[in-house]
């Protein structure tokens, strides 16, 4: 049976470890790392994201201050209100809840951040960043990821990733992250996706697989090599009649099968989600330090 990789323990982890440096700059230089929040309309699932992001930086010691708006914001007002945060120096990361209404252009909104406040990492000059290995501000999830490994000192130097998935949220930043030539990366790493001939041959060459198509049931036990570790991204709603609300949460893998195949996985839920929100505050933190002229 493989090792679960719990996110749910190590994000808990991380987040003391936060707790305890957030203490410390406060006593120190009297800082308390603020993040904006915007969100327009009434999205359920946009809604329960920003009240587990609003929580984990409460636990941590980040302030937040919440901008809630009607689903018909207009996109300039929008604009507006990111160009007053981005000189806002009591104001240390901005994020934005996607997705937005159909009326606004989430790529405009995006580019308006101020790169440096930018604790998603979304906007292109952190993407370039990323791309170039200069320090900047890594999404959530492929941080999340590699942590994961390193923490559960599962080697990444020279290893084959195989990634399923090529969005510009997880896919394409991951494999940009695992290649950095540094002791968490310097990976070799292959992308698979919906182009891609004959995806199972690839993904059973896979030392890690990273699993991140968005659809359930996209990898079974037959295309996972033995001993191989397995990150499951996905998170998807299925109908159970046994659960209250009606349905569970499954991922991308076939959790059952390959856990008898793989030497190591993550599960959904409790896997790679919570460390999607660690990495948040992770960024956050090093923000507010970066801007108040304090050495990470």
């Amino acid at each position: 049976m493989a090792k679960i990789l719990s996110g749910k323990d190590l994000a808990q982890t991380m987040r003391e470890e936060m707790k305890t440096e957030l203490a410390e700059l406060k006593e120190k230089h009297n800082l308390v790392p603020t993040l904006a929040v915007v969100l327009v309309g009434d999205d359920p699932a946009s809604l329960s994201y920003v009240k587990g992001k609003e929580k984990a930086c409460a636990e941590v010691g980040i302030e937040v201050r919440k901008f809630k708006f009607e689903a018909d914001y207009a996109e300039g007002s929008l604009l507006k209100l990111i160009a007053e945060l981005n000189t806002d120096p009591d104001v240390n990361g901005i994020l934005v809840q996607l997705p937005l209404p159909d009326q606004i252009n989430e790529e405009k909104v995006l580019y308006a951040i101020d790169p440096e406040k930018d604790v998603d990492g979304f906007h292109p000059i952190n993407v370039g960043r990323l791309m170039i290995g200069a320090p900047g501000y890594v999404p959530g999830t492929p941080h999340g990821i590699q942590k994961m490994l390193s923490r559960n000192n599962i080697e990444i130097s020279g290893k084959h990733v195989v990634i399923v998935g090529r969005s510009n949220i997880v896919g394409k930043p991951l494999a940009l992250l695992l290649i950095q030539k540094n002791k968490e990366a310097n990976a070799t790493v292959t992308i698979c996706h919906t182009g891609t001939k004959n995806i199972g041959e690839i993904t059973k060459l896979a030392d890690i697989l990273v699993v991140a198509a968005g659809r359930p049931h996209t990898v079974n036990a037959g295309m996972v090599k033995p001993g191989a570790v397995v990150i499951d991204v996905g998170v998807n709603r299925v109908e159970d009649a046994t659960k209250k609300s009606g349905f569970r949460l499954i991922g991308d893998v076939e959790f059952d099968e390959v856990s008898e195949k793989a030497s190591a996985i993550s599960p959904v839920p409790g896997g790679v989600g919570p460390m999607t929100i660690t990495m948040l505050l992770h960024n956050v933190i090093r923000a507010a330090k970066k801007q108040s002229g304090i050495k990470d």
